[in-house]
């Protein structure tokens, strides 16, 4: 077979080609943004916590960390997004103990299986769920709310929640019953939009995690009249715990980390966890961290693993003894 020089010059063009396509491919992976997966919408106190932390990793690694708002579900299409997410170090999922251990013990097929599909990264802080009400509501207190609602509602009202099936909703039910009121969980899309009908008085009371609430109440556009957890906490010191007003059961602290998909390489994960560490040393960090409601503490992969393993059998208790059927 003869090649002609015009055949000859138009292999070369297309070697040419290929070869700077390959290099763009290739400069494009070592320069491109790792993806921060957040299962709520922006506005929330998770999305707030994945930006700041976000803005200081883009340093330690080198690289954008670019933040993804998945929101839908309690978190689940973001897991699921994980999931299918190629194992590279370059998608990641910001989370609480949720959508990690909760989630998929309460959804019959919640799309991902956190023990298998996943693999913890790093953690960084502990944090409590709170009772507030709106600021059209008279009550500063849990009993003035019970009181308020017997006179005004009948003992009936509604409750707002970040998701289905969460922490939140399985304390409406223990107020309700510790108070004999017939309450209605009313779950959002996120924290933010739950918010909103609170600051306009569309639902009297909202249960949500410190970080939800901290900025509105301390504005004093809503109240926290109880939190969770053994202690006060120290952004709250006047606020009572559910344990000091007979409320037991709930003084395990959720959790906050960082999962990558399964088969994710160590390196990575190493990588990652050692900017965790630095990142969560900062003292600005750190302090608005805490301002946002968050005990601030760094976990390594294997003592995150360890906590959210520790805090799913804590709730396969608690859903057992509730009675509550996957749906």
């Amino acid at each position: 077979m003869k090649f002609s020089v015009p055949m000859i010059l138009g292999a070369v063009r297309r070697t040419a080609l290929l070869g700077a396509l390959l290099a763009a491919g290739l400069a494009q992976a070592q320069t491109g943004a790792i993806k921060l997966l957040v299962g709520f919408p922006p506005g929330g106190g998770t999305d707030a916590i994945a930006r700041t932390l976000a803005d200081k990793l883009k340093d330690q690694l080198g690289m954008p960390v670019v933040v993804e708002n998945k929101a839908g579900a309690g978190g689940q299409l973001a897991a699921q997004a994980l999931k299918a997410a190629a194992p590279d170090g370059m998608t990641l999922f910001l989370s609480h103990d949720h959508t990690i251990s909760i989630l998929p013990q309460v959804v019959k097929n919640p799309g991902f299986d956190s023990a298998k599909d996943f693999v913890a990264v790093a953690g960084f802080a502990t944090f409590v769920n709170a009772l507030a009400v709106s600021g059209g509501t008279p009550a500063k207190s849990v009993n003035e709310y019970v009181s308020w609602l017997k006179t005004a509602g009948a003992g009936k009202g509604t409750v707002g929640i970040p998701a289905p099936a969460s922490t939140p909703e399985f304390l409406v039910k223990v107020v309700a019953q510790k108070y004999s009121l017939d309450l209605q969980a009313a779950p959002y899309r996120g924290s933010a939009p739950m918010m909103a009908d609170m600051l306009g008085n569309q639902i009297a009371a909202g249960i949500g995690s410190v970080p939800d609430f901290i900025e509105m109440h301390k504005a004093g556009k809503i109240r926290v009249v109880a939190v969770l957890g053994g202690a006060r906490q120290a952004t709250l010191p006047d606020v009572p715990t559910f344990s000091e007003l007979g409320l037991t059961g709930f003084e395990d602290m959720p959790y906050y980390g960082i999962f990558a998909p399964a088969s994710t390489p160590k390196a990575f994960i190493d990588k990652f966890s050692d900017a965790m560490a630095k990142v969560v040393a900062m003292p600005d960090v750190r302090d608005r961290l805490t301002a946002m409601g968050l005990t601030v503490g760094f976990m390594t992969q294997q003592q995150l693993a360890t906590r959210e393993q520790a805090y799913t059998q804590v709730w396969a208790k608690l859903i057992k003894a509730s009675g509550f059927q996957a749906q």
